[in-house]
């Protein structure tokens, strides 16, 4: 039986001092990430450029306790690949004997986008490591532009809503079924639900699943979805029972429906709280949400095909 209290009250690997924001998603999605390694396991953690990297690393001050690389905006999987092959090549001739486990993380302009040609690589050679994406749904540290994890009609800096367009006019890109379409071991979402445990449970799988890993978390920006701080978890929560963010795995090929909601939630529950979907709400815009709405459910449906359900 696993001490899930024992657990939470490990030493934290990314410490206090650093500069994300107050309520910041990306920080909790690391927090409780790191928390799925052994005490007794090192790390070695990649970062890619963005809210993350300059705001816990600030030459020569770091809020990471494990061994810690700062990539590029677009080299973050290919450098963590290199690292665990260089790690497995060294521990072959006996000039390492401590056990490094390899983590890479970034935001969603970095992984979707940026960052996806490296990524994919790393996933195609299956390197024993694990790609976590904080998934805030644009590029948070530059401004809250557009990003291709962007969902449908948001409001951002460089898909203004207005009198000419209704905001991003494009559909949101899903990642965990195209590195799933990999054949890696292991691919999960989540995001913060409760007492974190879905989260934990996944990040061990993925930490210590034997070959590549990624893991989507959906990693709620304050700022850029523009809601008051404290209502994270309920965005996350509202985020799970609309369908809009499914939690699930994918398991050596076989797909994992984790939760379905008993009452599923109109995609207005989710959208509605978030300022950068407010001009949805406006006399006059019913098709936009009709629109979202079906989108939703489609994705939805195709997922229960996945898992069987």
């Amino acid at each position: 039986m696993v001490n899930f209290k024992e657990i939470m009250s490990r030493p934290e690997r990314l410490t206090g001092g650093h500069r994300m924001c107050a309520g910041c998603g990306g920080t909790i999605a690391v927090r409780n990430v790191l928390k799925a390694l052994k005490p007794e396991d090192k790390a070695v953690i990649a970062n890619a450029t963005g809210c993350l990297e300059v705001s816990t690393f600030m030459y020569p001050y770091t809020a990471w306790t494990d061994s810690y690389i700062h990539n590029a905006f677009e080299n973050a999987g290919a450098t963590l690949s290199g690292v665990e092959a260089a790690y497995n090549v060294m521990k072959r001739k006996g000039k390492i004997d401590d056990t490094f486990k390899f983590i890479a993380f970034g935001g969603d302009g970095g992984t979707y986008d940026i960052g996806f040609q490296s990524l994919s690589g790393a996933m195609e050679r299956n390197h024993d490591m694990v790609y976590v994406c904080y998934d805030n749904g644009a590029y948070m540290n530059t401004g809250i532009q557009r990003s291709s994890a962007t969902p449908m009609y948001a409001d951002t800096t460089t898909t203004p809503a207005g009198k000419v367009s209704p905001g991003k006019m494009q559909n949101r890109k899903d990642l965990a079924e195209i590195i799933a379409s990999h054949h890696i071991p292991y691919v999960a979402q989540t995001t913060f639900i409760g007492n974190f445990r879905d989260l934990h449970e996944k990040a061990e799988k993925a930490i210590y699943t034997k070959g590549a890993a990624y893991l989507n978390i959906m990693a709620p920006c304050p700022r850029g979805w523009r809601y008051p701080t404290e209502n994270i978890m309920e965005m996350c929560k509202l985020g799970v029972e609309t369908c809009y963010w499914p939690m699930f795995e994918v398991i050596d090929g076989k797909w994992i429906l984790n939760y379905k909601p008993k009452n599923k939630l109109p995609i207005e529950d989710f959208l509605k709280p978030q300022g950068r979907f407010k001009h949805l709400f406006k006399k006059g815009n019913e098709q936009l949400l009709e629109q979202f709405q079906k989108e939703v459910d489609d994705r939805w449906e195709q997922l229960l095909k996945f898992c069987e359900e």
